[in-house]
């Protein structure tokens, strides 16, 4: 796939995005509106019942703050995988939720841990490795933006601050680093030019014939006339045609 198809607007760019954002503030309402209990389905690790957590703690949030907070990351970092890389896309973000929850519960301390920042950290970890690996200056840009936005999560993946699942974060920074390793053949591949291509000949090159041996400019190139080829004297020889006709009568 060259760069023009891979790196092309679609629809689904933004509408994925708004539609997974959306869907978690429709569940943080359900759940403050209707089934507070909601709240206790997030990763317990280590125990059957915190199992069903894997797969429902992105989506629930313990208040509108933390909600807030992982909503922007979450809609800025999937429109850049759905732009970059839309061909596994789905793949990252279904079997990122997957992977960095199981990590957690194989990790993770006797607590309910609840939210989509283990998500966010697969989406920032997957990203930035991801264009290191690629070596596609577009995507080398992207890994650098991605650091400088959101490169002070690193700190999160440490136990720094009460309250906050790092267990989750950490599970997140692998589960993305993982998934640029199994997907790395899945890249853009560098556009070549055409003196890169292997069949190149500089003679042949329209361009690098202004120059001569000396690096000097020439502007103005004489056209080759290609030598005549070897034919022998009586092919090159001239002949000519006589037409006459005999002089009638009352002819002068």
């Amino acid at each position: 796939m060259s760069n023009q198809q891979q790196f092309k607007y679609s629809t689904g760019v933004i509408a994925y995005p708004v539609f997974f954002v959306m869907l978690l503030w429709l569940v943080f309402w359900m759940q403050v509106r209707f089934f507070p209990g909601i709240k206790s389905l997030g990763v317990y690790p280590l125990t059957l019942k915190g199992l069903k957590g894997i797969v429902l703690s992105p989506f629930i949030h313990s208040d509108i703050e933390h909600l807030y907070n992982n909503s922007i990351p979450l809609f800025v970092l999937s429109m850049a995988l759905f732009y970059f890389y839309r061909k596994i896309s789905w793949k990252v973000i279904l079997y990122g939720i997957l992977l960095s929850g199981l990590i957690t519960w194989c990790i993770g301390r006797p607590a309910n841990h609840i939210g989509a920042s283990g998500l966010i950290y697969v989406l920032v970890s997957f990203i930035f490795f991801k264009g290191v690996f690629a070596r596609h200056f577009r995507l080398v840009a992207l890994s650098l933006l991605i650091i400088f936005l959101y490169g002070s999560m690193i700190w999160y993946v440490f136990p720094v601050e009460k309250g906050i699942s790092w267990e989750g974060h950490l599970a997140g920074l692998i589960t993305g680093f993982v998934f640029a390793l199994i997907f790395r053949k899945a890249i853009a591949k560098p556009e070549k030019y055409v003196w890169q291509q292997p069949e190149y000949n500089e003679e042949d090159d329209p361009f690098l014939r202004h120059f001569d041996e000396n690096g000097n400019f020439i502007e103005h190139i004489e056209p080759e006339i290609e030598p005549e080829t070897n034919v022998d004297s009586e092919q090159r020889s001239i002949k000519v045609v006589y037409d006459f006709r005999k002089k009638e009568e009352g002819d002068d």
